[in-house]
């Protein structure tokens, strides 16, 4: 598989098969991500990679707290406008449109949403963190290794889908995860096998074209 077509294949994947996937799989995947760039080769993110009992453990507790907890960052600016605003109001409709659900219906919404908590049944979760000290750049350089990760993982035939969703639950991914005070949960991610029989993994989100956000000039 080249990187052209890892490019195109991954997608955000919210159904997941039960097989599990070897540790030493995972390993390599993040192992083989840590040649992603970072500013001055920082290496700014921290990982940690759950299966199992453990796993099983943290869906338990954060589905036993759907309310979550305190946020320690906006996952999304207050009053999003236009194009963002658009973006992500297609994006969700999209989404529920694959599983039936009408936008009036908001119980049903909020269970899909709070699947989540659950990492859409993916047999990993994996959490990225980083230095409370460190700033935006160093946000941009973890999320440039989650990127590599899930491409890895799609060239390995494996789906991910990322989940800032728990940005959510701070408190109780840091207890679980044994994550040192001085570091700050940015990202959850599920990984494994996708059930290609659900619907929901049916969805393609929309981009905007070429036209809309980028510019070129001085080519022939």
């Amino acid at each position: 598989m080249t990187v052209t077509e890892a490019v195109a294949r991954r997608v955000s994947v919210r159904a997941y098969k039960p097989d599990p996937v070897p540790g030493a799989v995972i390993r390599d995947i993040l192992e083989a991500a840590h040649r992603a760039p970072s500013g001055g080769n920082l290496q700014p993110w921290r990982v940690c990679a759950l299966a199992g009992e453990p796993l099983e453990a943290l869906k338990a507790q954060a589905a036993a707290n759907p309310g979550g907890e305190e946020p320690e960052y906006d996952v999304y600016p207050a009053n999003l406008w236009d194009p963002f605003r658009t973006r992500r109001f297609e994006c969700g409709e999209d989404l529920y449109a694959t599983l039936g659900i009408p936008r009036d219906d908001k119980p049903a919404r909020l269970r899909q949403l709070f699947r989540n908590t659950q990492f859409f049944d993916a047999p990993v979760g994996l959490f990225f963190s980083l230095d409370r000290k460190l700033g935006p750049p160093q946000w941009a350089d973890v999320g440039m290794y989650m990127q590599t990760v899930m491409l890895l993982a799609t060239e390995r035939g494996l789906s991910t889908c990322a989940q800032e969703f728990w940005a959510r639950y701070p408190k109780t991914v840091a207890d679980h995860i044994d994550l040192p005070d001085d570091h700050m949960l940015f990202s959850g991610m599920a990984m494994g096998w996708a059930d290609e029989d659900a619907p929901i993994n049916g969805l393609r989100t929309r981009r905007d074209p070429f036209e809309a956000w980028a510019t070129m000039e001085g080519f022939d």
